[in-house]
C-alpha cells in the first residue's frame, strides 16, 4: 500500500473515532440529564397535586400527629416517624447480618458452599413484598406476640429500656415487627451489593496483610473493610431506601395506628402504607395530603442520601481514593 494511502486510510479512522467519540458522550451527556429532568418533574407534578394541602395546613401538615379524615386535619408527623423507626430497625437488624454473610462468602466459606449459598440469597431478593407481608401478618406476628411479652419483662426494671421495649397494650402488629419484616427483606439485597462490593478488592492486599503475619480478621479488618467502606455504606444506603419505600408489607403489620410513641411494641403506620391502605378512598384534600406524604417521604430519602454520599465522599479522601 502506497505510504499516502496508509496515512488516508488512517487518517479517516482517527476521524470516525474522534466522530464516535462525540456521539457516544452527547447520548451520555442526554441520558444523564434525562434522569435529571425526570427527577424533578416527578418532583414538580406531585408537589403541584399536594398544594392544597400544603396550604390550607401549612407548618401543621409536618408539625402536627392528627390525622382526622371527616375533620380535614392533617399531619404527617406521626407517619414520618413510623417510617424512620421501621426504617432504623431494619438497618440495625439487616447490617451487621448482611455484612457477616458477605464476608462469609468471600472470605470464608468453602467453594462448594458458595455457591448454594449466594443462590439462596438471590432468590430470596427476588419474593415479592406481598408474600412477606402476608407471612408476617398470618405467621410471625401471632407467634412474636408472646416473645414480646418476655422480652418487656426483661427489661422491666431497667429505665429508659422498659420504656422502648414495651407497648401499651403490646401487639404483634407493631413498629417492631414491622422492621423485622423489613429486615428480613433488605438483607438479600444489601448482602448482594456487598458481596460484589467485598470481590473488587485487590489480591495483593489480602496477601500483602497475610505477609507481615496478619490473621484472618485482622485481615479483613485492616485490608478489606477499608478498602470496601464506601461500597458497602452504598449496599447500606440502597436497603435504607427500599426500607423507607416499603409499602404492602408494611402495612400489614404495622398495625396502622396514627401515634409517634417510644414503645416499639406499639402499633403505629408509616407514609408509604397510609397512601397505599387510604388513597383508594381519597378525593379532594384528602388525596392531596396522601400525594403530600409522598413528596415528604422523597425529601426524607433525598437529604438521608445525601448526608451519605458527603460521608462517602470523606472517607475517600481520608483513604486517598479521592
Amino acid at each position: 500500500m502506497p505510504p499516502f494511502a496508509a496515512e488516508t486510510l488512517l487518517h479517516d479512522r482517527d476521524r470516525r473515532g474522534v466522530a464516535t467519540d462525540r456521539a457516544f458522550r452527547s447520548v451520555s451527556v442526554v441520558a444523564g440529564f434525562s434522569v435529571l429532568a425526570l427527577l424533578g418533574l416527578i418532583l414538580v407534578s406531585t408537589t403541584n397535586a399536594a398544594w392544597p394541602a400544603f396550604s390550607a395546613q401549612g407548618l401543621r401538615f409536618f408539625t402536627s400527629t392528627t390525622w382526622d379524615v371527616p375533620k380535614g386535619e392533617f399531619g404527617a408527623l406521626a407517619f414520618a416517624y413510623g417510617t424512620l423507626i421501621v426504617s432504623v430497625i431494619a438497618l440495625v437488624l439487616a447490617v451487621p447480618v448482611s455484612i457477616g454473610i458477605s464476608l462469609y462468602i468471600t472470605e470464608v466459606a468453602p467453594p462448594r458452599l458458595r455457591k448454594p449459598v449466594i443462590y439462596t440469597i438471590d432468590l430470596l431478593a427476588t419474593i415479592p413484598s406481598v408474600v412477606y407481608g402476608l407471612w408476617g401478618v398470618r405467621v410471625f406476628a401471632p407467634w412474636i406476640d408472646p416473645r414480646y411479652e418476655s422480652i418487656a419483662g426483661w427489661f422491666d426494671s431497667i429505665p429508659v429500656l422498659n420504656t422502648v421495649f414495651n407497648g401499651r397494650p403490646i401487639s404483634g402488629v407493631s413498629f417492631m415487627t414491622a422492621g423485622i419484616i423489613v429486615a428480613i427483606m433488605i438483607t438479600p439485597i444489601i448482602t448482594s451489593l456487598t458481596r460484589e462490593v467485598l470481590t473488587t478488592v485487590p489480591s495483593s492486599l489480602k496477601q500483602g496483610a497475610y505477609a507481615i503475619g496478619a490473621t484472618r480478621w485482622e485481615m479483613i479488618r485492616g485490608a478489606v473493610l477499608p478498602h470496601s467502606r464506601g461500597g458497602i455504606t452504598a449496599a447500606v444506603m440502597i436497603g435504607l431506601g427500599r426500607a423507607m419505600g416499603e409499602t404492602i408489607a408494611v402495612a400489614l403489620v404495622i398495625g396502622s395506628s396514627s401515634v409517634v410513641s417510644a414503645r416499639l411494641f406499639n402499633p403505629g403506620d408509616a407514609m408509604a402504607a397510609v397512601i397505599a391502605n387510604q388513597f383508594g378512598e381519597s378525593t379532594g384534600d384528602y388525596r392531596a395530603a396522601l400525594i403530600g406524604l409522598g413528596v415528604v417521604l422523597f425529601f426524607i430519602t433525598f437529604f438521608i442520601n445525601s448526608l451519605a454520599r458527603v460521608w462517602i465522599t470523606r472517607g475517600r479522601r481520608r483513604a486517598g481514593i479521592l
